[in-house]
């Protein structure tokens, strides 16, 4: 059944927070009650008048339905396309391989075929290519075990490192399709003995926030300050801030991730940042002028996707729905794949479908949607 169609007439999260509301025997006013959210808010995200942008929310409705983020998020979705059938392959892949206790003898590569390929993976996977990612990692994953095994003394630092890097990457590409509990496994199974490596800390916090999970987030972004953590760790834990509805905290985070941004690529991405905060903290005009402060020629494309998203549901709760669809589509010519399986730009897509009246947005919204699997 496609998936506008399942209940009558909210949006994808809206239809099945009505639906698990139901089945959980409570009225609107309970819900409403239970998560401190405004009546008026619930009734209109439940009938299409609403649509949901903020992971604080999100999380608060799925604690009080007793739900996974999942459950309300419809992750993983359906296969549309080849594309992204194949990548939701991977995840049979790397569930196999995680069952496993030793690598195969066979996957033997050497470390410098290793390390190259484990750079480009990382391209595919900055750029948004899920796909070119999802093709990758399972024979990158087996191999960067063996090396581990099998890497002479003088490689084997090398080798554990490059075995870290790919099981992040795995492990973000199963949180993004909503296998979150392979993805936990697949960082666990990436330390090595009791160390805990930077990266598997960080995407451990993406991980928590993602599960709707931020006082855990914040915990572990703790822990992952005494390794030397960068600007990208005090951005995230403001997210996790923010999501907790403490603005000054993130706030301070921010300008903490602006101190230590070295670049311009990661001076834009804390610019990104503060616009994510702003949106999730309710306040669309700021995350607006945020978005356009960033410099987009800095990011790469699934960064840039990312922001584009955030600036589109901005313009959109700024009753913009034209300008808001057009910054969709940038999203989506930025990193396609990616922006069809996030579950707020999926959210957009559905709520500015009936608001967009540009001829030209109308019809690409449209096929957004047709090729995102919701129409």
């Amino acid at each position: 059944m496609r998936e506008l169609d399942e209940t009558a007439t909210g949006g994808p999260i809206g239809a099945r927070l009505a639906a698990w509301r139901l089945r959980r025997g409570l009225t609107r006013e309970d819900l409403a009650s239970g998560t401190g959210l405004p009546l008026d808010y619930v009734a209109a995200l439940e009938t299409g008048g609403e649509w949901m942008d903020r992971r604080g929310r999100l999380a608060a409705l799925a604690a009080a339905l007793r739900l996974d983020v999942a459950d309300l998020t419809g992750q993983p979705y359906p296969p549309r396309g080849e594309e992204h059938a194949a990548v939701r392959a991977v995840a049979f892949h790397l569930r196999r391989r995680v069952a496993r206790l030793h690598p195969d003898s066979a996957a033997g590569m050497p470390l410098e075929e290793l390390a190259e390929q484990t750079r480009a993976a990382a391209r595919a996977d900055a750029v948004g290519d899920e796909h070119a990612l999802a093709l990758a990692l399972p024979e990158l994953i087996e191999a960067a075990d063996h090396a581990v095994v099998t890497a002479p003394a003088l490689g084997r630092a090398e080798a554990m490192r490059l075995r870290v890097q790919v099981h992040v990457l795995g492990a973000g590409l199963l949180r993004r399709l909503g296998y979150k509990d392979l993805a936990w496994m697949l960082l666990h199974h990436a330390r090595p003995d009791t160390h805990e490596p930077l990266p598997v800390l960080v995407e451990e916090v993406r991980l928590l926030i993602d599960l709707g999970l931020p006082e855990y987030a914040l915990a572990r972004a703790e822990r992952a300050e005494d390794a030397g953590a960068g600007w990208e760790l005090p951005a995230l834990a403001a997210v996790a801030q923010a999501m907790a509805g403490r603005r000054q905290h993130a706030e301070q985070l921010l300008a903490k991730a602006a101190g230590r941004a070295a670049d311009a690529r990661e001076s834009a991405m804390v610019v990104a940042a503060r616009s994510a905060v702003a949106a999730e903290h309710g306040d669309a005009e700021e995350a607006a002028v945020h978005a356009r402060a960033a410099e987009l020629t800095a990011l790469d494309g699934a960064q840039r996707s990312r922001l584009l998203t955030v600036a589109a549901a901005a313009e959109a709760r700024q009753d913009r729905a034209d300008q808001a669809a057009a910054r969709l589509v940038e999203a989506d010519t930025a990193a396609p794949l990616r922006l069809r399986l996030d579950p707020f730009a999926r959210e957009l897509v559905a709520a500015l479908a009936a608001r967009t009246t540009n001829t030209v947005q109308v019809a690409a919204v449209r096929n957004l949607a047709e090729r995102a699997g919701l129409r």
